[in-house]
């Protein structure tokens, strides 16, 4: 191991928990104002204006207005090229230097926060209900552990605050500015709150994690008529319907089984009145795979399935295929170090690695594109606390003692991750 990135005599597992615990009372306070001040997703000011001064509060070099909205600090640790700026920006290349990142996204969903507690969300029509808030006091803490322990480690720590995860997307405008070099960022990290799990477990596996989540516009176009004369139209709402059954085939029928694949139609939008045939039918829909090679070849078999019924019914169908977020691939070297320190901190019974994927979509994935990371999930069920509704639920909440174990095991999976270069 090299001098410079060795890690002689910091707290580990248990210890770097008590010392997060002792955090968990700031990490609530914060957590609950940002919980009452909900953005979305591209207006996340307040909120980078909190994490910036909460940053400089602790001496820590800031960077803010990266990818619009997003917040970047920077920890160097003893040996480090140069001592923290104001702009980590403009800090010389320290060259070799040995750089992890932390990332939490920050901004909140378009729905109407219905809990009974008093830290509901202030503004109509905005929420909290994915626990970014949550992954915002995480890292805040763990950059207070963080900077508390700049003497016993080498290298540096970069913290990613990103916006717009929930749309129209965050991560890559941020990738666009720079965030991942100068310093060049070498493995990234983030946590997300998963009350699907309870509070003290953590799950993590490598590869396929999270799915490519596309979308799809469906538009279909008959011919208009008087609802007493179908025979002389061509209803583009029965035709529609055919489009939407056979889309169904795609999944059961057209692709390999053992490749997951979710086909959504969740709007149509047509017709006029209850006497007149449609002429035009709209419908969106979703598509998620974790298969590369399924994601390139399934809009493909989409328009061939949507063309056979077209024609069969003397209409036109027209789909539009857009990519969104691609698949959320941990890297395997990553997922089991978090795994090892997870094992360490909280015991072998609080850690899963036999994971199911999920279908759900995460913006983290063009990270993973770039350097080798991993997203782990952190328990936070707690039904006693109302913590048992889904994310994008409008009673989500979470348990917020996990917190200080997302924040504990963030900040010890940098230090082994500089620790181990």
């Amino acid at each position: 191991m090299s001098a410079m990135t060795s890690v002689r005599g910091r707290p580990k597992g248990r210890a770097l928990l008590e010392m997060a615990r002792a955090l968990l009372p700031q990490m609530v306070a914060v957590r609950r104002d940002l919980h009452m001040n909900p953005e979305l997703g591209g207006e996340e000011r307040r909120t980078a204006g909190m994490v910036a001064s909460k940053l400089c509060e602790l001496g820590i070099g800031v960077q803010e207005g990266v990818g619009g909205t997003g917040v970047v600090g920077l920890i160097r640790g003893r040996g480090a090229a140069s001592a923290s700026s104001a702009d980590p920006s403009r800090d010389r290349d320290p060259g070799p230097e040995h750089c992890v990142a932390l990332r939490a996204d920050m901004d909140a969903l378009p729905i109407d926060d219905r809990k009974d507690v008093d830290y509901r969300s202030r503004v109509p029509g905005a929420m909290h209900a994915c626990g970014h808030d949550g992954h915002v006091a995480m890292l805040l803490g763990a950059a207070k552990l963080l900077a508390s322990l700049a003497g016993e480690f080498s290298g540096c720590v970069k913290l990613i605050f990103q916006p717009a995860e929930e749309g129209p997307g965050g991560a890559a405008p941020m990738i666009r500015d720079g965030v991942l070099s100068n310093p060049n960022v070498s493995a990234v990290v983030a946590a997300h709150l998963w009350p699907d799990l309870p509070t003290g477990v953590i799950a993590v596996k490598g590869g396929p994690v999270m799915a490519a989540a596309d979308s799809i516009t469906i538009t279909v176009t008959g011919e208009g008529g008087h609802g007493a004369a179908p025979h002389r139209s061509c209803d583009a709402i029965v035709v529609a319907a055919q489009a939407i059954m056979a889309l169904q085939t795609v999944v059961s029928r057209q692709v390999n089984p053992v490749d997951p694949l979710v086909l959504t139609i969740g709007t149509i939008c047509g017709g006029y009145r209850h006497n007149v045939i449609a002429d035009q039918v709209t419908m969106t829909g979703t598509v998620r795979t974790l298969s590369p090679t399924l994601r390139r070849t399934v809009p493909d078999v989409i328009r061939r399935t949507l063309e056979g019924i077209a024609r069969s019914a003397g209409a036109e169908i027209e789909c539009a295929y857009s990519p969104g977020y691609p698949p959320l691939v941990n890297d395997e070297r990553v997922a089991a170090l978090v795994a090892d320190s997870a094992r360490k901190m909280l015991g072998k019974r609080h850690v899963i690695e036999d994971v199911e994927p999920s279908m759900g979509g995460e913006d983290f994935a063009y990270f993973l594109e770039q350097v080798p990371g991993a997203m782990f999930m952190l328990g936070a069920g707690n039904p006693e606390k109302g913590a048992c509704h889904p994310a994008h639920h409008p009673k989500f909440d979470f348990d917020e003692d996990a917190m200080a174990i997302g924040a504990a095991l963030m900040v010890d999976v940098a230090l082994e991750l500089l620790e181990r270069r």
